[in-house]
């Protein structure tokens, strides 16, 4: 699971550079990687991982939204639907693009706890950015080495307690309705050390019919044992019932951005209930020797209702409007750690297993009751679905890392996937037979990366692997023409990459640059989307490029500049048909764009946080075009939009109180939030809004 690198910390400590030039001024913060070998700098990595800190995710934000605070990332693109039924649309140099709910082709993690199950759907609902001390973000061939789906790879790390106590309050509001209230206790005392953290989130929302609420409980204990050992147990839950306003055409955008018309119709909307819970065991061993062991169990239900017309639903072959899930989740992650010489120089060994599965009960209603004048849309109706469906994966991986010279080291993984699915379909009336079936998929991933420390402050290095992605069960789900029952005719896509790049100290800041390429084969695509239920199928080869920069600067007088850049350039080599077959202008040319990608975007920020007082912040964002759809006959225009923030910190007799203002696109400009790739009605946009507020407070005592 976590092989490459395993946590990112940010230290709290002055501004500093690791190893600074000689002669040179420290400014950056120290930040050190535990990795199989131990604790280290991104500087020395081999790979492109970036780190967005507990201050980066709670200063002048509401905390609700990764996109709040992911902006800085290169390589990282996280749309805000302004929609709380489908999460956040999330893509790492462009897997994850296609997703039209959840997460797909990008692997989460929260606390060592995969919010991607094994069949590589995720979801970003759980977390908690109260309580978040840092996210992670992996890019590049060795995001392969996490497994299914693992285009690209973000962990979520809540805070540990610490001496002496602390309870804390915050609240904040914004445009649109939206309010957030969050606790938070958190303190250590002898082995033990604690948080518990809890908000609630309410939003009337931006569009018509997009109101949301969400529940939100954290909990994190963590044991030091007396032979050394650590033991962490994980808890977290969350409810989300939230309305979905569907997508809208050019014209309905064009007309009112803020309209729903068809989801008013149908009422849709979806409920969100999980709980889960995790348990680490970390134990040194000797000196050279560690173990880590992952436990973890979930259940999460959902009930969607969708805008599926009666009339689509009237043949007998028909899974219904309304979705029942209930999925329940377990899995474990054992690893073993050993640091010895080879040849006399530096070698270091992990190896593990991984061990994941899913039990889905899925059902189908009506989502009317009725017929003629007394007709009733958006309730639940007839039983048209009955299944029960099973996912499993077994990894055994290993990595090694050795320093074959000085300046030279040398890094490697393999891990062997296999993902298992298997369906009893229980719903057989009439000509809906038996769509009960199986299915096995198995990938040899292997990943490696050699690194050359040019001088004290230039790391150049070379990374090769390849990662493959199995269709989710939702991707499975429906066949084309509304009808149930898996679509095992989908394969995984298969995927290799290559990146080459630098890592550069330079005027006391950190610049680094990443080019790559990644070639797919067999890319899973969106064949037809509408009403909120998508089917999907195979095209042939798709391609990659792209460069990434970064620049991050800090001073010691608390000054604050951070860029990043993307280009990206994601088209399909071969044509094909969207859907198939080929009829009325759907035929796909070779070289067009794949969907859902901005092919560049820049990020600017520029800001003033010392530790007491006031602070401030300005934030640059820019999209380029997106494409809608395969054909690229639609897209999403580019944008540039600003935001300011304004903050005041203070502590007295025990107390830390704080205060900020914040407004986001600053010049009203309009702009689209995200694209539904290929809606089959052409309801590709989801607006955004345009100028917006958002104001808070908070108070925390220490004891």
């Amino acid at each position: 699971m976590a092989l490459f690198a395993a946590a990112l910390h940010a230290q709290d400590a002055a501004p500093t550079i690791e190893n600074p030039p000689a002669g040179g001024t420290p400014s950056l913060r120290a930040v050190t990687v535990s990795t199989p070998r131990g604790a280290t700098v991104p500087f020395d990595l081999p790979g492109s991982v970036d780190l967005v800190d507990r201050q980066q995710l709670r200063d002048g934000k509401l905390q609700v939204n990764l996109s709040e605070s992911l902006g800085g990332v290169p390589g990282l693109q996280v749309q805000n639907r302004q929609n709380y039924a489908q999460d956040l649309q999330i893509s790492v140099r462009g897997f994850g693009a296609r997703s039209t709910f959840g997460l797909r082709g990008v692997r989460l993690y929260v606390d060592g706890i995969p919010a991607t199950l094994p069949d590589g759907q995720g979801q970003s609902t759980n977390i908690d950015l109260g309580s978040a001390d840092r996210v992670e973000v992996l890019r590049g061939p060795f995001s392969a080495l996490y497994g299914n789906s693992s285009g690209g790879v973000i962990q979520v790390f809540t805070e540990d307690g610490e001496a002496p106590p602390r309870l804390g309050f915050s609240v904040a509001g914004g445009s649109f309705g939206s309010t957030r209230l969050g606790a938070k206790a958190s303190g250590a005392s002898g082995g033990i050390d604690y948080v518990l953290s809890a908000s609630r989130f309410r939003t009337d929302g931006y569009r018509d019919h997009s109101a949301a609420t969400r529940d939100i409980a954290n909990g994190k204990l963590g044991v030091q044992l007396d032979d050394g050992s650590r033991l962490t147990l994980i808890a977290n839950s969350v409810r989300i019932d939230a309305q979905d306003p569907l997508g809208l055409t050019q014209a309905q955008l064009e007309a009112d951005p803020r309209a729903a018309p068809l989801a008013t119709q149908y009422d849709t909307r979806k409920t969100v209930e999980q709980t889960q819970v995790g348990l680490l065991y970390e134990r040194r061993i000797d000196a050279d020797q560690d173990l880590r062991l992952m436990l973890y169990a979930g259940d999460r239900r959902t009930t969607q209702f969708q805008s599926i017309p009666p009339s689509a639903q009237a043949s007998a072959l028909s899974a219904g409007g309304v979705i029942d899930l209930q999925r329940r989740y377990a899995g474990f992650d054992a690893r073993w750690t050993v640091r010895t010489a080879l040849a006399g120089r530096p070698f270091e060994l992990s190896t593990g297993l991984a061990y994941d599965s899913l039990h889905e009960q899925r059902r189908g209603y009506e989502n009317f009751i009725g017929t003629g004048a007394a007709q009733q849309l958006g309730v639940q109706g007839a039983l048209r679905r009955d299944e029960r469906n099973e996912v499993g994966n077994v990894d055994p991986y290993v990595q090694a890392r050795w320093d074959i010279a000085e300046r030279w080291s040398l890094e490697a993984g393999l891990r062997q996937s296999t993902v298992r699915f298997d369906s009893d379909d229980r719903y057989q009336r009439g000509i809906n037979g038996d769509d009960s079936g199986d299915a096995r998929y198995r990938q040899l991933l292997p990943a490696a990366a050699l690194r050359f420390a040019a001088t004290r402050d230039l790391n150049l290095y070379v990374t090769g692997g390849r990662g493959f992605e199995t269709p989710t069960l939702n991707e499975l789900s429906y066949r084309p023409g509304n009808v149930g029952g898996l679509n095992f005719a989908l394969q995984p896509s298969v995927n290799r990459s290559l990146e080459i790049g630098a890592k550069a100290r330079v005027a006391d800041g950190l610049f680094t640059a990443a080019v790559f390429q990644t070639r797919t084969d067999h890319e899973i695509v969106t064949a037809t989307n509408s009403g909120g239920r998508a089917t999907f199928q195979n095209a042939g080869r798709t391609q990659r490029d792209g460069v990434e920069l970064s620049w991050l600067h800090e001073t010691r007088n608390h000054w604050r500049t951070q860029l990043a850049y993307t280009w990206l350039d994601a088209r399909y080599r071969d044509g094909f048909c969207s859907p198939a077959p080929c009829a009325g202008g759907n035929a796909v040319a070779p070289d067009n764009r794949i969907p859902g990608i901005a092919k560049q975007s820049f990020f600017a920020s520029f800001g003033y946080a010392p530790p007491l007082g006031w602070r401030a912040g300005a934030e640059l964002r820019a999209l380029s075009r997106i494409a809608a759809n395969d054909t690229n006959t639609a897209s999403a225009p580019g944008y540039v939009v600003a935001a300011l923030q304004a903050g005041y910190v203070q502590r007295w007799a025990g107390w830390e109180w704080n205060a900020f203002a914040r407004v986001d696109n600053l010049f009203d400009r309009r702009t689209v939030g995200s694209v539904i790739v290929n809606e089959s009605n052409a309801r590709y946009f989801e607006s955004a809004p345009g100028r917006n507020w958002t104001v808070g407070a908070g108070a925390t005592y220490v004891f």
